[in-house]
């Protein structure tokens, strides 16, 4: 088992090159930038309460959430256009209202993150 004891470097140089070389290679850093932005969205506590109301329906409109999480709708729609920018909500507008769903990939990011949280009754 890995523990995260006291001094977290190497004692010695012990660089295993060719893992090490082909691990490095398989990366960039241009790959990991939207996965990235995604975690952020998360990150907040009212976005991933946001994006818990929207994983319990198919569809909420900004009105709906802002009385589900107890926040004005301006601060809804501020979080709702970051969690649209990082892929994880759509929009559709039905008459005079914008509905939001969850997309698929937010959902099971959502519930990574979520996955040692108390269950949502």
């Amino acid at each position: 088992m890995f523990s995260m004891n006291g001094d977290v470097r190497c004692e010695l140089l012990c660089l295993d090159l060719p893992k090490a070389e082909a691990i490095r290679h398989s990366l960039r850093e241009g790959d990991l930038r939207r996965p990235a932005a995604r975690s952020r969205a998360l990150g907040d506590p009212t976005r991933l309460l946001i994006a818990t109301a929207l994983a319990q329906t198919d569809k909420l409109c900004v009105c709906d959430l802002a009385w589900i999480i107890e926040r004005s709708q301006n601060l809804v729609s501020h979080h709702l256009r970051t969690l649209h920018h990082a892929g994880l909500v759509e929009s559709q507008r039905d008459g005079k209202m914008v509905l939001y769903r969850l997309t698929d990939v937010a959902r099971p990011l959502l519930q990574l993150v979520l996955a040692d949280a108390e269950p949502v009754t």
